[in-house]
């Protein structure tokens, strides 16, 4: 990812997070601000029911005492003390009802038992518990002759001599107590009538004649039943999420403390929902704009500020391949990239001229390197040169008689050192023009098998003898190479295996067919090197042996790095070395890899 993605994407996750945040905000502020509004009504409106209560109860317990003041009651309750039938009242109570505006009425003698209901005339001559007397409507669930109701009742207690008489009255709790509250537009109100054989929508009463999908409140009913306590939720009863409400029931129990009713208040939520909808729609919007926004100004910034650093970039990796003469332009930039571009401009200047220097001392050093290994080299054979002709002009001289005999020890003795010091020559001048591979088809484990057969005799001709162990991948394709190249390094690092075991051991060589390469593997059981040796191994001119040129190794390493593949070594002082060769797979016709 580039610096004009990395700045699009910061800008863009900017602009997303901070409108995100603030509509999440004020969305968060609106809906408790409508949370608490929703509560201030559905607590108005529980209060003005429990006023409106109060004051029908208040209502229905004065009707109560009217009628106890009344001459009909007066006559029922002085003839009913005198023994009179109480058959003869049977329909009074709904006539008394009527006249008083009640919708439930029913006279009850001292035991209880029921002398005349206005509500259900059958059940004349049952009892029913005494009423307890009380200042206070309550609420009741009435049996009759239907169903059952719920109504807001009040108690009379009357007493003709001996006798006592109980008036026992009262109002529906209705669509018609609910009309007759003051309710917020779009507020829903509804009253839930319990019956005895779980929910039944027909028992849930509204504003309306009809209530729209009553199936959807009975859970909030269900819990507030159970749990005998306010509970809230949000109920839809259409698919329109806008049509949803937060609806609060409240269940309402009679002086047993048993739920005869439920109260539901739901508040719209349409004003909030098509308000956050909104606020939505506006984040969305300025979101948009601001990413937009943030595309202006990210191509501006990269217009004047990555453009040169990119430029930058591409100018240091010409420098890391060795393209010193590389310069960058600031294009108009100003401030710290124009800084940087002078910067880099001055250390690729400086660069040049510290490589031209380097290149300079490089080679005083190598040419150094190069005529102190020969004296080196040159010194030892010369010494007994020297000796032999200094013994050649004494002789001459002092033992004239005994000349010829010197002459020829001391011949024989000038050919071999001249020998040898042509063959030193002949070692330095094959480092100096080491030919380029010329590549062919080559079997690997071929050349490995031939390498191990030429020095068989020399690891078994010693005094301590070496063992040769071959472990040869199969699998290993046909690559492109030289095959004398490479019969001559690793002729030379079995030759070097040699050196390292003056006592005997096993030289294991092993190839291995890899994904993209070949693998060879000369390993001993020698001395081992150190770190700082391995370090220093294929450098030329270095060596660990007494006798040496220092120039075997880093022959063979040529010799790889010629065909493109690599060469390491691991070892451990005291557990041999293993040097490695990862060779390319490639076919000496396409170069390509095999």
């Amino acid at each position: 990812m580039n610096l004009r993605q990395r700045l699009l994407l910061a800008f863009s996750l900017t602009v997303i997070v901070a409108v995100g945040a603030v509509g999440y905000i004020v969305s968060l502020r609106t809906r408790e601000a409508f949370a608490q509004a929703d509560q201030e009504r559905t607590s108005g409106l529980v209060a003005q029911f429990h006023r409106e209560f109060d004051r029908r109860g208040a209502e229905v317990k004065t009707r109560l005492e009217r009628m106890a003041a009344s001459d009909e009651v007066s006559r029922i309750a002085f003839d009913l003390g005198r023994g009179g039938d109480s058959s003869n009242y049977l329909s009074e109570a709904a006539t008394l009802a009527q006249q008083y505006g009640l919708d439930f009425l029913e006279l009850l003698g001292p035991d209880g038992t029921i002398i005349s209901s206005a509500q259900w005339q059958a059940r004349f001559g049952y009892k029913e518990a005494i009423p307890e007397s009380s200042s206070a409507a309550f609420l009741k669930k009435e049996e009759l002759s239907d169903g059952n109701a719920v109504g807001l009742f009040a108690v009379k207690t009357l007493r003709a001599g001996e006798t006592t008489l109980y008036l026992v009255g009262g109002e529906r709790l209705d669509r018609e107590f609910l009309q007759s509250l003051a309710t917020p537009a779009g507020t829903q109100l509804l009253l839930y009538r319990v019956g005895e054989s779980g929910f039944q929508p027909q028992d849930l009463t509204g504003l309306d004649a009809t209530v729209v999908a009553p199936e959807k409140y009975r859970p909030l009913l269900m819990l507030a039943m159970h749990d005998r306590k306010e509970v809230s939720a949000i109920v839809a009863p259409t698919t329109d999420r806008k049509d949803s409400l937060y609806m609060t029931a409240i269940p309402l129990s009679d002086r047993a403390g048993q739920v005869v009713s439920v109260l539901m208040i739901g508040s719209p939520r349409r004003g909030l929902i098509e308000l956050q909808d909104h606020i939505r729609a506006v984040a969305l919007t300025v979101g948009g704009l601001g990413i937009l926004l943030a595309v202006a100004v990210s191509l501006w910034i990269t217009g004047r500020v990555t453009r040169p650093i990119v430029e930058l970039a591409d100018a240091s990796r010409k420098v890391a391949a060795g393209e010193l003469n590389v310069t960058v332009s600031p294009h108009g930039a100003s401030g710290e990239v124009a800084e940087l571009a002078e910067a880099f401009n001055r250390m690729t200047s400086q660069l040049l001229e510290n490589r031209e220097r380097l290149v300079q001392s490089e080679r005083v050093a190598a040419w150094r390197e190069l005529a102190r290994r020969l004296a080196h080299e040159l010194k030892n054979p010369l010494f007994p040169l020297q000796l032999t002709v200094e013994n050649m002009v004494k002789a001459r001289e002092v033992m004239p008689e005994e000349f010829d005999e010197i002459f020829r020890e001391s011949a024989t003795t000038l050919m071999a050192e001249i020998q040898n010091l042509k063959g030193i020559i002949q070692r330095f001048s094959d480092f100096s023009k080491m030919p380029q591979p010329q590549l062919q088809a080559v079997k690997v484990n071929e050349i490995v098998e031939r390498v191990a057969t030429l020095h068989a005799p020399a690891l078994t001709n010693r005094e301590h003898p070496v063992k040769m162990e071959m472990q040869l991948d199969s699998t290993v394709p046909v690559i492109a190479a030289d095959p004398e190249l490479l019969h001559r390094a690793l002729s030379n690092l079995v030759l070097n295996a040699l050196d390292a075991m003056p006592q005997g051991g096993t030289i294991t060589m092993r190839t291995l067919a890899r994904e993209d390469t070949v693998r060879i593997e000369v390993a001993d059981t020698g001395t081992g090197l150190t770190k700082e040796e391995c370090e220093r191994l294929f450098t030329p001119y270095y060596t660990t042996k007494q006798h040496g040129t220092g120039l075997g190794l880093a022959i063979v390493q040529s010799v790889i790095t010629d065909h493109g593949g690599t060469i390491g070594v691991e070892s451990t002082p005291g557990q041999g070395a293993t040097f490695i060769m990862e060779l390319p797979r490639r076919t000496a016709a396409s170069g390509t890899t095999a």
